[in-house]
């Protein structure tokens, strides 16, 4: 037998199966390539086998020695602190942490936190509650600097005892804010990891979540949220948690929280909306008051700062809240059902002592300021209370008191509520007057006063249109943009339109209109004159409504709103709207800002923002950003100056004839809705541009939709070109008066004539009428007795300008429509050269021309 097939000698013991079991494992199949195993050559003996179950054994000791892991190298121990990733598992249950190494690090991870939270309550100190009584008077100066008022941190702030709030008041708040309040430690952890978490990811900002804490925020700290304030307050939050009474922290918060009307703390609150001391409040006052905490700028019935604040829609989120806090006492506990349906009705408030120290016009100046600073500083409403503000205001008291003067000259005398209830009652006077140099604020009349308990302010006014006073925008932008008639360029007032009542109006498709019964949509004009085709000039002099209707169509109704926001127009005043009636006046600007925007003309095109305060000052430190606004560019100078030279003929021989009396250069516009709802006249001298609005509401209601002037002073129709421009005469007279007469800057011919579509070619000289006067004026040779011959009426003594040869009723159009105005805002070009030395706008007339203009 050859050498290579004789069997191996057997082991003793085993015979063939413990000589396979010690056969080594044969590569490729029994253990992986290229780990230390040893193999038996085809000619040599087979060697010696571990012991069955060794092969999982075999591989892990293999991996420890191939790869170098293990403890202190092959088999050695593992000398790393930390056994992460774990040495003695295999693939992904290498990480999985141990038990051991899971609670050591929790372990590590509480000490931390506690021994931070130890160093940091041992850091901070408790709070003073006394540190909120120290608000100070904010005071308020004329334009000279003489004291106009100080007002803010003299309501009655004294620290009251736990005895002396209402176990009512205290239920109220808990109910509301914090249900656990009584057993909690002064935080609520899923709360602040809440809040830490959004602020610290850059999502919403979140206040106190427990009373504790927001006490804490009263009285210890700013109102920031910032994560650092947060951190502290959770530190001083749990330090009061552990060392003070509930009841202590409770009467603190309840001692330093700000109500709203200048009231920091519930006593200083029970006095300012009841008239009483806190100890007498009821459950319904109290559910008032733990509601008003919720947030006094939206929450105070009175009304607050911004669009979402005024009167009505803070009633209503009062009401509500009240309701919910009586509610949620019943829910928790904390009030008998039986005793929750004693109070449905909304709890009656006294007037407050804010509004008794600010009698006038004061309070409409203050507010209107106040605001101004807010806005511009970012203060809120409980920062501006707590005072110490020394603020300039713009607010020339001579002139004040002139407008205060005309409208209630004009007021006693027009208005009879006991006599004519039916038409006389809720006629509401606004008014402003701005610089024409600086933009500065200077008068204002914002109504009877708060005193007489009428807190909104009409110059400021919410929802009023204006009428025919918007026109000058669309004659403006035809100036500077052209119309699609005339190839871009700026177009002349000599160019003709369609003026007759009824008219067709077409789109700049040539199109037309359609109503809403899909006919032909026709022009209403005030009254059914056959006019023909008249100037431009001609219709603004008349305020014609068909002219203007189809040329907001001929220009593009983009380029109106881009003049008017040039010139100071909230963009949120403007209505949306494509249609006819915008070009009528269909938009809800302010006085105020209509008083701005026509300031920009009398600039020649020069705009500047209204302002309302020119310094502050807050513990001894000039506060920056109160300089005058920088002037921009709104329009072309010569298209401002030739706006000008049509707006003074629309008071010399048109619909503002009235303010012919004030006996110097003057512009301006009158503005009249349907049914009468408002009626506007705005116009400017060379020094100031004032605004004046008269219009129906009743303040009391929820809606405050405006209500027909037809009747008012037993005037049958009331137009802008009557008291209104009576109104801005006498107010302009006394404001202007010592003041050497100025010419506004003389306006060059510009344009090119560029007539509607349908004018007779060559243009033709408007049709003769009966009379070349408009239709609503009397025959040249006025009736012998004072009262005219075509629906006017005698003169009464009151009316210091009456001028019996105008018939009322010559005027406007539009329909009335709402949104809320504010202050500030308005954007403008940037200069170019013009023909006349003086900068123009890009695109205007001076400057290259455009093309077709486009919606």
């Amino acid at each position: 037998m050859s050498e290579h097939r004789r069997k191996p000698p057997q082991p003793q013991g085993g015979g063939r199966a413990s000589a396979r079991r010690a056969a080594p494992p044969r590569p490729g199949r029994g253990a992986p390539a290229g780990r230390d195993v040893p193999t038996a050559s085809h000619s040599g003996p087979y060697a010696q086998q571990p012991a069955q179950g060794s092969r999982a054994d075999a591989r892990r000791a293999a991996q420890r020695g191939s790869s170098g892991r293990g403890r202190g190298g092959a088999g050695g121990p593992d000398k790393r602190l930390i056994n992460y990733p774990r040495s003695d598992r295999d693939g992904w249950k290498r990480f999985v942490p141990s038990w051991k190494l899971v609670s050591g690090t929790a372990l590590g991870f509480f000490s931390v936190i506690v021994a931070g939270t130890g160093i940091g309550i041992a850091m901070v100190s408790t709070p003073d509650p006394n540190k909120a009584a120290q608000a100070q008077n904010n005071v308020f100066y004329w334009a000279d600097g003489s004291q106009m008022v100080a007002t803010g941190g003299s309501m009655n702030r004294q620290i009251v005892p736990i005895s002396s709030i209402p176990r009512s008041m205290r239920d109220a708040v808990i109910a509301a804010e914090n249900e656990s309040f009584e057993t909690d430690k002064g935080v609520d952890p899923m709360g602040i990891a809440r809040a830490v978490w959004n602020m610290g990811t850059g999502g919403s900002t979140q206040g106190g979540s427990t009373i504790t804490q927001q006490y804490v925020k009263n009285t210890y700290l700013d109102s920031d949220q910032t994560l650092k304030r947060k951190v502290t307050e959770l530190f001083i939050a749990i330090r009061l948690g552990v060392t003070e009474e509930k009841d202590t922290v409770l009467a603190g918060y309840l001692n330093t929280a700000y109500y709203g009307r200048d009231a920091y703390g519930i006593q200083a609150a029970a006095r300012a909306y009841f008239g009483k001391d806190s100890q007498d409040l009821n459950p319904s006052e109290c559910a008032f008051l733990a509601a008003v905490l919720k947030g006094p700028n939206l929450y105070n019935p009175d009304g607050g700062i911004g669009a979402a604040a005024t009167p009505e829609l803070n009633e209503d989120r009062a009401r509500k809240r009240w309701a919910w806090v009586l509610d949620r006492e019943v829910e928790v506990g904390r009030m008998d059902p039986a005793e929750r349906a004693k109070y449905t009705e909304f709890p009656a408030r006294v007037e407050s002592e804010q509004a008794r120290g600010m009698t006038g016009q004061i309070g409409y100046l203050v507010d209107t300021a106040k605001a101004y600073v807010m806005k511009t500083k970012g203060i809120t409403a409980e920062q501006m209370a707590m005072g110490g503000y020394r603020i300039k205001t713009t607010f020339e008291k001579p002139k004040v008191d002139a407008m205060t003067k005309a409208v209630e000259d004009i007021r006693a005398g027009l208005i009879d509520e006991k006599k004519r209830p039916d038409t006389d009652t809720f006629v509401q006077f606004g008014a402003a007057s701005v610089d024409v140099k600086t933009g500065a604020l200077v008068a204002l009349y914002g109504g009877p006063g708060w005193d007489k308990k009428y807190f909104s302010n009409n110059a400021n006014t919410s929802g009023v249109p204006v009428g025919s006073t918007w026109k000058p925008y669309v004659l403006a932008a035809a100036m500077e943009y052209g119309t699609q008639n005339s190839n871009g360029k700026g177009i002349s007032v000599d160019s003709k339109y369609q003026a007759n009542d009824l008219t067709v109006i077409n789109n700049r498709e040539g199109k037309p209109l359609r109503d809403s019964s899909g006919n032909p949509f026709r022009q209403k004009n005030e009254s059914p004159t056959a006019f023909g085709y008249v100037t431009l000039n001609e219709a603004m002099e008349k305020s014609i409504n068909v002219p203007f209707a189809q040329l907001v169509f001929d220009v593009g109704h983009d380029k109106v709103k881009n003049v008017a926001k040039a010139t100071g127009i909230l963009e949120e005043s403007i209505n949306p709207n494509n249609d006819a009636s915008f070009a009528l006046g269909t938009s809800t600007p302010s006085a105020i800002r209509m008083a701005d925007s026509y300031a920009t003309f009398a600039a020649s095109g020069m705009h500047r923002e209204p302002y309302s305060v020119t310094a502050v000052e807050k513990n001894g430190e000039k506060l920056s950003g109160f300089e005058p606004p920088k002037d921009q560019r709104a329009m072309d100078n010569a298209v401002a100056d030739n706006v000008t030279k049509v707006l003074e003929n629309v008071i010399e021989n048109g619909t503002g004839k009235k303010a012919k009396k004030l006996g110097r250069p003057a512009a301006g516009k009158t503005g009249t809705t349907d049914e009468n709802k408002s009626a506007w006249f705005v116009g400017y001298t060379p020094e100031l541009s004032t605004s004046v609005v008269l219009f129906r509401t009743d303040p009391n209601s929820a809606e405050k939709k405006l209500i027909s002037m037809k009747g008012v002073g037993d005037i049958p129709s009331l137009h802008g070109g009557d008291i209104p421009a009576e109104i801005w005469t006498e107010y302009m007279g006394q404001a202007l008066k010592g003041t050497p007469v100025k010419d506004f800057p003389e306006a060059e011919d510009i344009g090119v004539t560029a007539d509607s579509a349908g004018a007779p070619s060559p243009t033709p000289t408007a049709p003769v009428t009966p009379s070349q006067s408009p239709s609503s004026l009397p025959p040249s040779s006025p009736p012998p007795s004072p009262t005219p011959s075509k629906g006017g009426r005698p003169c009464k003594p009151w009316e210091l300008y009456c001028d019996p040869d105008t018939t009322r009723g010559t005027t406007d159009g539009g329909t009335d429509s709402g949104t809320t105005t504010g202050i500030i805002g308005g954007p403008s070009g940037s200069p170019s050269p013009s023909p006349t030395g003086r900068p123009g706008r890009p695109g205007g007339l001076t400057g290259s021309t455009t093309g077709t203009a486009q919606d």
